[in-house]
């Protein structure tokens, strides 16, 4: 059972070591408030020198590859790479997201600049076509997009005296682009016969027409319009890899290792020689520099950040550093100390204070490190390397212990035994040779069971044992120190493990999503003490489970911020801290621990936000034993409105049909007949998939839908009228807050959305566009009717936000990887909504083009239960859902305050009215509440006993589930699962309006010789008699045994 639910305490993240210098530039700036903002794995870093405190963005889903300040320098936009790649824009103060923008790039955003007033910005893809796309970022819109070039892009930059001007270069080219309207046109720079044609890495504009460029051959490149009318030879002794503007004049920063500063007209003013200086070495170099006041900030090709003060240019303070090329995958934590050892493949070891945040010792050794381990004393450290040799280090001053080589494949795995009488070391070749620390590292032993690659080792806490994890999957346990193999269960039953870092095993099983590959998991480590467990996987997600963690599919809470394969993961040795490595980012991410007994005083442990990829939110469960669904939920969740033939496939069929006709024949084909049909009254309204779907409009006549048809019922004169403009079933309705105009979504491959009249049943407006697949599952306006949001059945239920009048998509993002029933927008806010469904709460808000979402937070006051229906309140703050279990869920912000139980059974519908709330549920229960759930003013029972003589028909059932509810005109308006609309008066009689068969299909059809009446029979197991004169109602009904 441990792991039915995922655990209750968390990480946060604290510090992360490293900065992005490899292939990146230009990507490191001082803030507004005097912080250093740069971007490291894919997470954006905004660093405060004065407090050596660093916050954190993690808006992002993979690697962060180009930043770019705002002009009033509070603002960072970053880009990143990946198959959909998007950019965001946010607050260096608070870390939030002011805006997303998404769906025109592909591969990567390679640079990012903002213009003079921060109002547009300009962006270029990593396409084959290295794409240049200016937005208005705040609105999240494309303003314009042009091809950029065939090459690569190195540097784009708006022109900050020509308005609607910018400058772009790269590969052997430079390129001045005008804007104007929306159209970008480019002209090439023209080099002549002032310099040769080559690669210009940067650029900077200035005033005059004035452009200058640094290119790969160290010279800088002076451009008057699209000419070059000179060159200053020799400014760096290699490429130029970044030149950044400012008020004093300009700085550059090549791959010499050189800061040049100039001034305003390029004159040269100083040189600083980051090579010549104490933390300098052979071969630094720099890729971004950023130049304020009396402080340059320079970051280079290694991961370090230098602060250099101008007047002291001979001392620059080394604020970060980080591993460099090469993957990082050692590492090891000191049994007594705060202190993490890392080895990567640029040959480094690297002890970090986890106290001080800060590197204390490195030392660079032979060849690439993979492994690496401290012995029980704190005195030795042995790294294991990829030639297949290992060597041992003391701890105190990095010198060689020894140095052994007894394998030629990489050592992967080595650990000291409890006793630090022996050190396994685990191999590429698939032994482990074990050697005795006091005879000065003699092998003792060998263990050769396995038949593929060792991944995992780990001792027994009398050192009597070693188990180990391989390449196959396979456990082995073996007696030291010989190496002898123990296949009896029953000798190792009873045997405590002294560490637990192997991937395989009971103990584990857990930890295993379905499908995933047996090296998925990359590290794992297990806190005995707080009975928890951290992993690490190739998709750049830490895990933290209960341990033990018996069963698959257990639940866990999981922490993101590592771009690709986190390759190692370790518990501090006091436990307060995980530490993680990423093997392709070469970060080292220090988390903080944070037990359950903090976490009630925790608050601002809030969800973090996510710019909802939550559809990998499988866990992250409070609970994951809430009661089995309902078993009208059970159903509907498994409806699928997938078919082989969508009604949009019609039209291409039927000109198949008509080539196979004539080829068939040649036979004149029959006029249509001269009469026609025309639709008089519909039986049915659709409750038995749908909620909140029945309406009042402004006049009092009654608006809902059924099969593909938009229904409006005048209940005086018992007439309908209807919107014909669907081509499939319509799955969810809503009502603009005027009452005067209705949005309806149906079943499709692209599904449509109408927005139509009632009054003349005419379209408004029609959404479509690709956004959502199959069907869209529901829809609601804003308060202002500007707006409409709407929910898709694909896989992902995108959220999309519309401007529908301009039929312009404003924002979307993924929902969740479960059905999402309802989504509802903030009457008060109308850039904020909330969607409910499948153990889903989501509080939204708009952020450009994307939409940020926040799992609602449930604490210890309820479970994650379903949510069938959800409103909000008297506040933009509150909102209340309604839940499968019969509660009301009562939310302030994203967090749970309270509970009220409302129905037995799920509470399926809900309506907000200005003193109070109404709820209907699967028990027949109409319910009036007053403004605070805490008192039930009055009930009404869905009753045959209760029906009014004017009725149009016969109630099915007592009780029966109650699918939507609305008021208005003095009424309440209540929808059934059996497909009734019955209208409710406050003083009690009900009045049954319209009905039809309920779900499954009618087959059965038969009209009377004389009289005008029909029967049907369906699915449902009903017979029904139907009076087809102007009374339109059901005679009778008769339930069968079977459907038919």
């Amino acid at each position: 059972m441990a792991a039915r639910s995922a655990p209750s305490c968390h990480l946060r993240l604290e510090w992360v070591y490293g900065y992005r210098g490899h292939q990146c530039r230009n990507n490191l700036y001082y803030t507004a408030a005097k912080e250093i903002v740069y971007f490291v794995a894919g997470v954006g870093v905004v660093y405060s020198p004065r407090e050596h405190r660093q916050k954190f963005y993690r808006g992002h889903s993979d690697d962060i590859i180009s930043l770019a300040l705002h002009p009033e320098r509070v603002l960072v936009a970053t880009g990143q790479v990946g198959k959909e790649p998007y950019i965001c824009i946010w607050d260096s103060y608070t870390v939030q997201t002011i805006s997303v923008l998404k769906d025109v790039h592909t591969h990567g955003i390679a640079c990012l600049a903002f213009d003079l007033d921060g109002q547009r910005l300009v962006s270029v893809g990593l396409d084959s076509k290295n794409a240049v796309c200016v937005w208005d970022w705040k609105r999240g819109k494309m303003l314009s997009m042009a091809p950029g070039h065939t090459d690569r892009i190195f540097d784009i930059s708006w022109d900050l005296y020509q308005p609607n001007k910018l400058v772009s270069c790269g590969v052997k080219h430079i390129k001045f682009w005008s804007l104007c309207g929306n159209a970008l046109t480019p002209k090439r720079g023209v080099f002549g016969k002032t310099g040769d044609l080559q690669t210009i890495l940067c650029l900077a504009c200035a005033r005059d027409e004035l452009t200058y460029s640094g290119a790969l051959n160290g010279d800088i490149y002076v451009w008057k319009g699209i000419n070059l009318i000179r060159t200053i030879q020799g400014a760096h002794a290699a490429g130029i890899f970044s030149m950044n503007a400012c008020e004093e004049g300009f700085a550059t920063g090549g791959r010499d290792g050189c800061i040049r500063l100039w001034d305003l007209t390029f004159k040269p003013i100083t040189v600083i020689d980051l090579r010549e200086t104490d933390q300098g070495y052979k071969g630094l170099s720099v890729r971004s520099v950023c130049w304020r006041g009396d402080h340059i900030l320079v970051g280079t090709q290694d991961s370090e950040i230098f602060e250099i003060v101008v007047q002291e240019r001979n001392k620059p303070f080394l604020i970060m550093q980080g591993h460099c090329e090469g993957e990082l995958w050692a590492l090891a934590v000191h049994p007594t100390k705060p202190l993490a050892v890392t080895g990567s493949d640029d040959r480094s070891v690297r002890i970090w204070s986890l106290v001080d945040h800060a590197l204390i010792a490195r030392c660079n050794m032979e060849e690439p490190i993979r492994c690496a381990a401290v012995n029980a004393d704190g005195i030795h450290l042995a790294l294991g390397m990829k030639d297949g040799s290992f060597t041992v280090l003391r701890v105190r001053d990095m010198t060689e212990v020894v140095h052994i080589k007894d394998r030629k494949e990489a050592i992967h795995e080595l650990k000291y035994s409890p006793d630090g009488t022996y050190l396994a070391v685990g191999c590429n070749d698939s032994s482990v040779d074990i050697y005795g620390v006091a005879q000065r590292y003699k092998k003792v032993g060998e263990c050769l069971g396995s038949l593929s690659f060792i991944t995992h080792l780990d001792w027994s806490s009398d050192s009597r044992y070693l188990q180990t994890n391989d390449g196959n999957g396979k456990r082995l346990f073996y007696r030291m120190p010989g190496g002898k193999e123990v296949t009896s269960t029953e000798e190792i039953k009873g045997v405590h493990w002294a560490s637990w870092t192997c991937v395989s095993g009971l103990e584990v099983n857990g930890i295993w999503p379905k499908y995933s590959d047996i090296n998925d998991i990359n590290s794992v480590d297990g806190n005995y003490i707080g009975q928890v467990l951290v992993t690490a996987d190739d998709y750049g997600i830490i895990k933290l489970f209960r341990y033990p963690c018996l069963r698959k599919g257990a639940k866990f809470r999981k922490y993101i911020g590592h771009s690709a394969h986190v390759t190692n993961v370790r518990w501090s040795h006091d436990y307060q801290w995980v530490i993680s490595i990423g093997g392709a980012d070469h970060s080292v991410f220090q988390w903080k621990f944070i037990p359950e007994r903090k976490l009630k005083d925790a608050v601002h442990i809030a969800p973090q936000e996510s710019l909802a990829d939550s559809h990998s939110d499988e866990s992250d469960s409070d609970l994951s034993d809430v009661p089995e669904l309902d078993s009208e939920i059970e159903q509907e969740t498994q409806l699928t409105y997938r078919r082989q033939v969508y009604k949009e496939d019609l039209p291409q069929l039927k000109e198949q049909c008509k080539e196979k006709q004539k080829s068939a024949t040649s036979k004149r084909r029959e006029r249509a007949p001269g009469n026609s049909i025309r639709l008089h009254f519909v039986h049915g309204y659709r409750g038995y998939d749908c909620r909140s779907n029945l309406f009042y409009t402004q006049i009092g006549e009654i608006v809902y839908h059924v099969a593909a048809v938009g229904v409006i019922y005048n209940r005086q004169q018992n007439t309908q009228r209807f919107y014909l403009g669907h081509d499939d079933d319509i799955l969810c309705l809503t009502i603009h807050p005027l009452k005067d105009y209705v949005a309806t979504g149906q079943v499709g491959r692209d599904p449509s959305i109408h927005i139509w009249d009632t009054e003349t049943i005419k379209p408004l407006s029609i959404l479509k566009g690709g956004h959502h697949q199959y069907g869209v599952s529901a829809v609601d306006f804003s308060a202002d009717g500007k707006r409409l949001a709407s929910v898709g059945i694909d896989d992902s239920h995108t959220v999309v936000l519309w401007d529908w009048k301009k039929g312009e998509k404003l924002s979307i993002a993924r929902g969740s990887k479960d059905k999402i029933f309802v989504v509802k927008m903030n009457p008060y806010v109308p850039d904020k909504l909330i969607t409910a469904g499948i153990k889903h709460m989501k509080f939204w808000r708009k952020a450009g083009g994307g939409l940020i979402g926040r799992k609602g937070y449930i604490g210890t006051l309820g479970k994650n239960d379903t949510m069938m229906c959800a409103v909000y309140g008297w506040t933009e703050e509150m909102a209340f859902s309604g839940t499968s279990t019969g509660d009301v869920c009562i939310w302030r912000d994203i967090f749970l305050v309270k509970t009220v139980k409302a129905h037995d059974g799920p509470v399926f519908s809900m309506h907000a009215l200005e003193k109070g709330f109404v709820t209907g549920g699967k028990d027949g229960i109409v319910a009036l509440w007053d403004d605070s759930f805490e008192r039930c003013l009055k009930t009404y029972a869905i009753k045959r006993a209760a029906l009014a003589p004017g009725s149009k028909g016969l109630l099915l059932e007592d009780n029966p589930s109650i699918r939507a509810i609305s008021l208005g005109h003095g009424h309440i308006l209540v929808g059934t699962k059996n497909g009734e609309i019955l209208e409710v008066d406050k003083s009690g009689p009900i009045t049954l309006l319209v009905q039809g068969h309920m779900e499954g299909e009618v087959w059965g059809l038969a009209t009377h010789p004389y009289l005008p009446i029909c029967a049907t029979v369906s699915d449902d197991k009903t017979l029904r008699i139907w009076d087809l004169s102007p009374s339109h109602c059901m005679l009778a009904v008769r339930k069968l045994k079977k459907g038919v």
